[in-house]
This record gives structure tokens, sequence and C-alpha cells, in this order.
């Protein structure tokens, strides 16, 4: 929110900060199956790369430290 010179926050701050908000919400839409289909995948692959990532990254930390103390 903006606050004034002084530092304390003013009741048009506020006005303008929840008309901003509103219009906002105003723009938005519930998303088609297709579209939230699509949202789901990219996330769940996302999600998946990390973890293998995660994975890959613990095993050479498990592995080197074996294989150089013996």
């Amino acid at each position: 929110m903006a606050e004034n010179k002084s530092g304390s926050i003013s009741l048009e701050s506020v006005t303008n900060s929840i008309k901003q908000y509103i219009r906002i919400l105003q723009l938005t839409r519930k998303p088609s199956m297709d579209e939230f289909l699509m949202i789901s995948k990219v996330a769940g692959a996302g999600i998946l790369l990390i973890g293998v990532i995660g994975f890959i990254i613990y095993l050479i930390m498990v592995l080197i430290p074996t294989a150089i103390v013996g």
C-alpha cells in the first residue's frame, strides 16, 4: 500500500488500492478445462524434474564419498 511522506497510510491510498484490486479481479476468468490440464501437466513435469535433479544430486553426494574412502 502507498504511504505518504509522514509514513502513515491514508484513507485515499487504501481506497485506490482496493479499486486496483477490484479492477484486476474483474479481468480474471476461470480457465477452460484444456488450459487447466495443460497447466497441471507443466506443473507436474516441473515438480518431477526438480525431484529427479535432487535425487541425482543425492546419489552423487552418497557415491562420491564412498568411492573416495573405499
